[in-house]
């Protein structure tokens, strides 16, 4: 049996590479196709799961060989690193072409950033429009006067991120025309063009949420759906319009409305779910076919979608309502 691993563990630095043949999970695997005794063979590589032990992650900030910030802005900033000695042979003294680590950094971080990352449990919750204006709305309010915002006024008022935005109407200029910009996502490595993920932020500051929109946004919704397209292929123009997906989040991260614009190759992971994206497309249908006048909403729906129970929203809003819930079919 010793043998038989040890031969097969001398094949892999035999394989000679031959040419890519495919890249996928967003470019965390490929494969490549080669030889090895002058026989075909097809080597998959795939990133493997950090390590969990203390010793491992104790040091590996510190063990990183190459840094490039990307950009930064407010407590937020997030790189490319280099984690292994290896370097292209055609360009040793460009490290970002061969980054194999994308790290965001949160400095400083409040509680409500170590909850939101923690492992922790996922409830689906019901909210209906009554839940949302006695409950869910108050709780908006409470968050955008918090100061969280902050970042995001920063990219819309070109004090931050300016040489990043792809895409902008002239700020300030026109009220009537109601601005909005396009950015790279801050998880986005700027590089993956089949992970590309960018963000389209409005300059308004009414629209906290999709929960705000009415049928006379209607057409607002359609002319940022196609120019964030067109923006979006010139400046990546090997990529189609019918390539990428446009959706909002319900809840979102945070309080200002904003579309996410992702490659439709991007393995649809937690914030792509059912339960956290609603389609922008979807979202304009629902419109449409509302009854009333235009100024039927969003507001007035039930909506159903996931939270995690360290959040805020659970932990102050929900789990409070279920135990009531529990309470009251209790005493039945």
């Amino acid at each position: 049996m010793s043998e038989t691993k040890a031969n097969a563990e001398a094949l892999v630095p035999k394989f000679r590479f031959e040419r890519l043949l495919n890249q996928d999970q967003a470019g965390r695997r490929t494969t490549l196709v080669g030889t090895i005794d002058f026989q075909p063979a097809l080597l998959v590589l795939e990133r493997a799961p950090f390590p969990s032990s203390t010793d491992y992650l104790g040091a590996v900030a510190g063990s990183l060989q190459t840094i490039k910030n990307l950009g930064a802005n407010d407590i937020y900033r997030w790189y490319l690193a280099n984690s292994g000695p290896i370097q292209p042979a055609d360009d040793p003294a460009d490290s970002s072409s061969f980054a194999d680590l994308k790290i965001n950094l949160i400095y400083p971080c409040t509680e409500k950033h170590i909850k939101k990352y923690s492992k922790q449990g996922v409830r689906l919750v019901t909210e209906t429009p009554a839940i949302y204006r006695d409950a869910v709305r108050p709780f908006m309010q409470a968050q955008r006067e918090s100061g969280r915002l902050n970042w995001v006024f920063n990219i819309i008022e070109g004090r931050e991120e300016v040489e990043d935005v792809i895409y902008r109407t002239p700020y300030g200029e026109d009220p009537a025309d109601e601005g909005f910009l396009l950015t790279p996502d801050l998880n986005w490595d700027r590089q993956t063009l089949d992970a590309l993920h960018l963000l389209g932020l409005v300059e308004r500051r009414d629209i906290w949420s999709l929960r705000d929109l009415r049928r006379r946004h209607i057409p607002w919704l359609r002319h940022m759906k196609a120019k964030f397209l067109e923006a979006t292929t010139k400046v990546y123009p090997t990529i189609d319009e019918d390539q990428l997906k446009l959706y909002v989040h319900y809840q979102p991260t945070y309080y200002h409305f904003h579309i996410h614009i992702v490659h439709v190759a991007l393995e649809a992971g937690a914030t792509q779910a059912t339960g956290k994206a609603v389609g922008l497309d979807s979202i304009i249908e629902q419109l449409e076919g509302m009854r009333g006048d235009d100024e039927a909403g969003m507001d007035g729906v039930t909506l159903c979608y996931t939270l995690g129970e360290a959040s805020d929203l659970w932990t102050e809003v929900f789990e409070p309502l279920k135990r009531k819930d529990t309470a009251s079919q209790s005493k039945r």
